[in-house]
């Protein structure tokens, strides 16, 4: 499976990449690595990350529909604030989210770590929502995420997606910080929603 792992590995590392440069190809590019990294945790039996992935593919074909919606003149997304009540509510969500996965993990199935895998698809939904909907706040919960992911793939013995997420917190920062800088600049008139 350590070859798949890589494939999967360099194709996502490909699209959270240009995602951070708020490129609309980081959708279907993610699309490829999404599938790909669904058959590595099935393998590795964890189920809730399969099952991410293939939510993340669902995520990708609306996240694109929607950045090609709101592409500034420089043929780059336009990031959009995200209300405090409304992230109170989607992480709100993502903590209910993650007590009903990871209850169904634990008792209907052999999933290797039901309640952190579900723990952190849950939030990886709301990160990947904020994401869709061009939000900065996204990658401060994609850093979170990512730095746990790092440690339970060591964990699983899965070396080059834990490397692969290590990068991903890299990125995030690059992200977070390339994302902040386009919400200070001055936007083109265009809904937020």
């Amino acid at each position: 499976m350590t070859w798949v792992e890589l494939i999967a590995a360099i194709v996502s590392a490909l699209g959270v990449w240009l995602t951070a440069r708020r490129q609309p190809w980081c959708w279907p590019i993610g699309l490829v690595s999404v599938l790909i990294y669904a058959w590595v945790f099935v393998d590795a039996r964890l189920y809730s990350d399969a099952l991410l992935q293939l939510a993340f593919a669902g995520f990708i074909g609306y996240g694109w529909y929607r950045w090609l919606q709101h592409l500034g003149e420089d043929g780059l997304v336009q990031v959009a604030p995200l209300p405090r009540r409304q992230a109170i509510i989607h992480l709100a969500i993502g903590g209910v989210g993650a007590i009903a996965l990871g209850a169904f993990m634990h008792h209907l199935t052999d999933a290797a770590l039901p309640w952190l895998d579900a723990a952190l698809t849950a939030f990886s939904l709301v990160a990947q929502w904020w994401q869709a909907r061009r939000h900065v706040a996204a990658w401060w919960l994609w850093i979170a995420v990512d730095v746990i992911y790092v440690g339970e793939y060591v964990y699983k013995h899965l070396l080059i997606t834990a490397v692969l997420y290590a990068g991903f917190v890299v990125l995030a920062v690059i992200g977070l910080r390339a994302w902040q800088g386009a919400g200070r600049q001055p936007a083109e008139a265009s809904p937020t929603a």
